[in-house]
């Protein structure tokens, strides 16, 4: 799995603002980092933070609700042994102060079917660095509000609240963060909602499942920000295992109003065979890598966010390494609208963002390497969602219908509209290599019987496969490519023939650039 921009080459190579509101979370930002530029009213997109959550949770309630079990801190384990000895469905509440498992690095707490943990103001459960989990098991419909969680040692891939990824947990007004491992994990019918998700080892939620889809996320009103403390990249290189959230297999998401921001790595991060996503209103911002990387996934709308000085570590860190990709802001690799996979959509739509000096703006990329049963694929053992069996995409059925076309993950039916694209070099603080929009391939060469090598998948992507920029606004020095990353094309050959992109389109370049 992971991210495969490295292989080009031509030769072988193995919920609504209003909720938002009435919760307290619309607010400016904290520092200079991070300060609004402001967005035009035509955009849509939210001008500034809509959930700075972190510096302002919202305080949970300070008695006892009636019918709560109390639980108190100055009893080691007590959280844990009155969820065991408790019916399902019991409401427990946190007095303030700081709350500790057993001191065993299994300890942790088991919920059962309907449980409620619910924060006094000033709640923590704190792992001390000695326990791994805080809330793990199978159990369903498990609600937590208004708690901190912090300190817990959870191994790489693995998460802190949720470990086990049961369905239907609801987690609320809560703040996660200083563990290592993944914050959070989500099973399906997930609600994430004006939490804190903050300073975890390797992601701040990592949406996976293990076996089949997970189904039904929602993650609103969220601030996500500083994950990634690990910083695994580097110490796994080539890992894809890393950012302010990550998402396996999930079908069916909306992603809206969170405020995503100063991840080491991607800022979101949906990562073999996700489908069906909507991800409005956000506001992602000054992550080391990506704004939003797509991969191979299907069907998406991506729209209104606000999307600012991303990339500008990786990309520059790339650039600098004579690497000629366009590492983008928004990087969507073998992913496109796919009819055939139900979706609320059947394309992906990139449509009334704005993208604020950032290290380059749009890549849509298809690794003409990368397919069911390749030595390419990273994703491994995985499919498409068209086939069944990896193994039968092999010669000679993968050289015709429907296998040719069914084995790969495709960027296509990609439309690109109504965004408003700004680059201001000096602010960025580069001279080349960052003001790129991008439609591309690679030249395809491996394994020696793949029926796609050649020009063959960077013709489709380019020219085939209905992917459209159209009726944007470009302010600056932008650039762009065309077919494989040799093809750097101005303003008017990329509105020109054979390439006719972003029709109605206009730039207009401004001093600085």
């Amino acid at each position: 799995m992971g991210i495969t921009w490295r292989h080009w080459a031509p030769a072988a190579a193995p919920l609504a603002l209003a909720l938002l509101a009435a919760t307290g979370c619309t607010s400016s930002t904290p520092d200079s980092r991070a300060e609004p530029t402001g967005a035009p009213a035509t955009s849509g997109a939210p001008a500034k933070p809509v959930a700075r959550v972190c510096a302002k949770p919202a305080a949970g309630p300070a008695t006892a609700p009636k019918g709560a079990v109390t639980v108190d801190p100055k009893r080691v384990g007590d959280l844990a042994a009155k969820t065991k000895s408790s019916p399902a469905g019991t409401t427990f509440w946190l007095r303030p102060g700081t709350h500790r498992l057993d001191p065993d690095r299994y300890s942790q707490v088991l919920p059962k079917k309907g449980n409620r943990y619910l924060g006094a103001p000033g709640a923590v459960l704190d792992g001390r660095r000695i326990n791994q989990y805080a809330f793990g098991g199978g159990a369903p419909d498990v609600t937590i509000r208004h708690l901190t969680v912090q300190g817990f040692k959870a191994p790489h891939d693995q998460g802190v609240v949720n470990h086990d990824s049961a369905d239907g947990w609801v987690i609320e007004h809560a703040t996660i963060q200083r563990n290592d491992g993944a914050g959070l994990m989500a099973g399906a019918r997930q609600r994430v909602r004006a939490s804190c998700l903050r300073d975890n080892g390797q992601y701040g939620m990592n949406a996976y499942k293990g076996t089949g889809q997970l189904r039904d996320l929602v993650l609103e009103g969220n601030e996500i920000t500083g994950n990634n403390t690990g910083d695994w990249e580097r110490r796994r290189d080539g890992c894809g295992c890393t950012g302010g959230v990550k998402f396996w297999a999930v079908n069916g998401a909306d992603i809206r109003g969170n405020w995503v921001h100063d991840n080491r790595g991607a800022g979101l991060w949906a990562d073999t065979n996700n489908n069906d996503f909507r991800i409005e209103g956000n506001v992602l911002e000054a992550n080391d890598g990506p704004a939003l990387m797509y991969e191979t996934s299907y069907n998406a709308v991506i729209r209104d966010n606000t999307i600012r000085r991303n990339n500008w570590v990786e990309g520059r860190e790339q650039a600098e390494g004579d690497d000629n990709f366009p590492y983008a802001t928004v990087y969507l690799s073998e992913s496109g609208g796919e009819p055939r996979v139900k979706a609320r959509t059947d394309k992906i739509e990139i449509s009334r963002n704005t993208l604020e000096n950032n290290w380059n703006g749009i890549t849509l990329w298809e690794n003409a390497d990368r397919f069911c049963n390749s030595p390419a694929n990273t994703s491994t053992g995985d499919c498409t969602l068209l086939v069944k069996d990896p193994k039968s995409c092999a010669r000679p059925a993968i050289t015709a219908k429907p296998l040719y076309g069914d084995c790969r993950w495709k960027t296509q039916r990609v439309d690109i509209h109504d965004n408003r694209f700004v680059l201001d070099k000096s602010v960025v603080k580069c001279k080349e290599k960052c003001d790129r929009m991008a439609v591309l391939a690679n030249y395809g060469t491996y394994p020696d019987w793949s029926p796609y090598q050649g020009e063959k998948v960077a013709e489709a992507i380019t020219r085939k496969q209905q992917n459209r920029w159209h009726d944007n606004t470009y302010l600056g020095a932008w650039s762009f490519t065309a077919h494989d990353p040799s093809r750097q094309l101005d303003f008017g050959e990329w509105k020109d023939a054979p390439y006719e992109q972003d029709k109605g389109s206009t730039l207009r370049r401004r001093g600085g650039d």
